[in-house]
């Protein structure tokens, strides 16, 4: 996505344009949310992120509701000292910690495995930044604990790509069901399906449905759960 600068509005307004041109749904979405600002909503509702922060947000977050998301990442942040470690941060503090921030075993070991892998030059996050989305979504799904779902998640929230969609997302195919008014939650393929008009601002249409369903979230706290 366009980064914040003199051209961000200019951006903005087209993609906003393209979506409601291109969908009718879509176009009560933005109607509905003339200000929406999908890099201010972030900022108000995430801490900074890099590559590897976004990973472990969206780490945290699989097979979770977005509050206890939340919760957990600020849980982690309090062992760092506010902000999200790095992963020579990570890797040098007691597993048992993240433990009791609320990770479980395995979302640990993802992490330090990752972690692992950055810090001994196997992989390189500015390598990774500049990697075309099918190339970057290859490469960190061959750890064990990271499905195409929780890279998506960092595209959009990290590298700022424009054209992401997350298909295996329960909460965004709730909000697709609410929006679309389906009598049914749609399946991945209807989520692609109805996503390829979209392009190539799939980002900012998620962002809009991500925003309807957080509101949902927070109204109903233990009912929208995520991928991985």
């Amino acid at each position: 996505m366009a980064t914040r600068n003199s051209s961000y509005a200019g951006w903005l307004q087209r993609a906003r344009s393209h979506l409601r041109d291109a969908d009718p749904v879509m176009a009560r979405l933005v109607d509905a949310r003339p200000t929406f600002d999908p890099q201010a909503e972030r900022l108000t509702r995430l801490p900074p992120m890099d590559l590897f922060g976004a990973l472990l947000f969206q780490i945290t977050g699989q097979q979770l509701s977005v509050l206890a998301t939340r919760r957990i990442t600020a849980r982690i942040q309090e062992l760092f000292g506010g902000h999200l470690p790095a992963p020579a941060e990570l890797l040098s503090l007691d597993p048992g910690k993240l433990r009791e921030a609320g990770l479980s075993w395995r979302k640990i070991g993802t992490l330090r495995d990752l972690a692992g892998r950055l810090e001994d030059g196997e992989l390189d996050q500015d390598v990774l930044s500049g990697l075309p989305d099918d190339e970057l979504i290859a490469e960190l799904t061959k750890i064990p604990g990271i499905g195409p779902w929780t890279v998506q998640g960092a595209m959009l929230i990290a590298l700022g790509r424009e054209d992401v969609v997350l298909p295996g997302d329960l909460a965004l195919r709730k909000a697709i069901q609410a929006a679309y008014r389906l009598g049914h939650l749609p399946a991945q393929e209807e989520v692609l399906a109805i996503a390829e008009k979209w392009r190539p601002y799939r980002s900012l249409a998620t962002s809009y449905l991500f925003s309807a369903a957080f509101e949902s979230a927070a109204a109903s706290p233990a009912t929208e759960h995520r991928s991985s």
